[in-house]
């Protein structure tokens, strides 16, 4: 366009451009769907800058999950001020307005645990590694013993919530008060249960 100017970005500025417009295409399609040529053409720049900030779509795709599982832990991140069962209470109401905030986002993260990259599938499990670990947290302050099959039990539950927001919030089946609440009560069932 005649008068528009260009601006030249820092290199750390268009990296995080290109993983922004990347994490933004989550959000109308699949990973897989997210190419090296998808993103160049995007953000205006050839497809060799791409290639040159992130090597291969493998790369591209491991920048890309890693700040969206990073965003979606930042966004629910525990209050560590509020009482145990009023944090996961917090916390799950959070997880819930992340999932409908950005659906199709969620929708990739979750799946991508499916993806070819084995680095994807990685940093999508130290996302629910850490999930888990709050959970640990919160449930062990309440006095509940600390074990192996504590442990098992709350990573397995959260793949069940996992499924339950795909199939709840994303489809919506059901109101986020309902999906908080069924979510609440089947963790507390499943420590109860250990």
């Amino acid at each position: 366009m005649a008068g528009m100017r260009r601006t030249r970005l820092s290199p750390d500025e268009r990296r995080a451009q290109l993983i922004a417009l990347g994490v933004g295409a989550l959000a109308s399609g699949p990973l897989e769907d997210l190419t090296i040529d998808s993103l160049a053409a995007a953000a205006g720049v050839s497809r060799g800058l791409v290639i040159h900030y992130f090597d291969t779509k493998d790369g591209l795709h491991r920048a890309v999950v890693r700040t969206a599982c990073d965003a979606m832990l930042h966004a629910t991140r525990p209050d560590e001020q509020l009482e145990p069962l009023d944090r996961l209470h917090d916390t799950l109401t959070r997880l819930v307005r992340f999932v409908r905030d950005h659906r199709l986002t969620f929708h990739s993260l979750v799946r991508g645990a499916a993806s070819g990259d084995p680095e994807v599938r990685e940093l999508v499990d130290e996302t629910r590694a850490v999930q888990t670990g709050w959970l640990v947290h919160a449930f062990l302050e309440l006095g509940t013993p600390d074990s192996e099959t504590l442990r098992i039990a709350l990573r397995s539950w959260v793949s069940f919530a996992e499924q339950t927001l795909v199939d709840g919030a994303l489809r919506d089946e059901l109101t986020p008060d309902e999906i908080v609440l069924f979510l609440d009560r089947t963790a507390k069932a499943v420590v109860a249960a250990v």
